[in-house]
């Protein structure tokens, strides 16, 4: 699978450069088509016909629709285990760590419809649940991975310490809350606009720690 964060196109073979164009047509010409007609009414054959690419090709690059349907918002979190396996810790807390490898990532990927197609993609997984579940999926083999990388860049001499995977768990919640905001906006958003989104919701995680709950004011009981 090409990485977002690979070379510029003009940098790479042709052959490179080739697969590059075919991976970005299949996502791009999957995501309009899974959205105008239909997720199940589309087949694959349908697709590769719109791409001018065999079955065989679409097997080399994606596991399944679902996989490129899914392929902005992993391209992301690849590019996320990239750079933890890439960056010794500095430390600080290993939270804000996590949340500047994230806005690197975000700031790396080079596709100029990224932002659209994630859009898109959230859009589907919202209402295909073979989409959300093959995110989960990815989304738990991700956490396996970067829990991983963090115990052996950390050193930790606990294997069941809890708190890597605490640290990435807040991190994930809150991006998910951020992705869910910034997609939900009308018209077009920017990098820029879920960058701040990101940030709001990362500002929000030490308040929601010691966030409490009380009885309804009256002793009103909600149903």
């Amino acid at each position: 699978m090409t990485s977002p964060m690979s070379p510029p196109a003009e940098r790479l073979p042709l052959r490179e450069r080739k697969k590059r164009r075919t991976r970005e047509a299949l996502i791009d010409t999957a995501l309009e088509m899974f959205t105008e007609r239909g997720f199940e009414a589309t087949t694959l054959d349908e697709l590769c016909a719109a791409v001018e690419v065999s079955k065989r090709t679409f097997f080399r690059t994606f596991a399944s629709k679902e996989d490129v349907a899914m392929a902005p918002t992993q391209d992301l979190w690849n590019a996320v285990l990239d750079e933890l396996r890439s960056h010794e810790p500095d430390g600080r807390p290993v939270l804000e760590q996590l949340q500047d490898t994230l806005f690197t990532a975000l700031e790396g990927m080079s596709a100029d419809r990224w932002t659209d197609r994630v859009r898109a993609s959230r859009r589907l997984v919202a209402r295909v649940p073979s989409i959300e579940a093959h995110g989960l999926h990815f989304c738990n083999r991700t956490c396996q991975s970067a829990i991983g990388i963090l115990r052996q860049k950390l050193a930790l001499p606990d294997a069941g310490d809890p708190r890597p995977r605490l640290a990435l768990g807040m991190l994930l919640a809150a991006t998910d809350c951020a992705f869910d905001a910034w997609a939900s906006r009308p018209g077009s958003a920017t990098r820029a606009e879920l960058a701040a989104e990101l940030r709001r919701a990362f500002d929000a995680i030490p308040a929601s720690l010691t966030l409490t709950a009380g009885p309804v004011p009256g002793g009103a009981a909600t149903r």
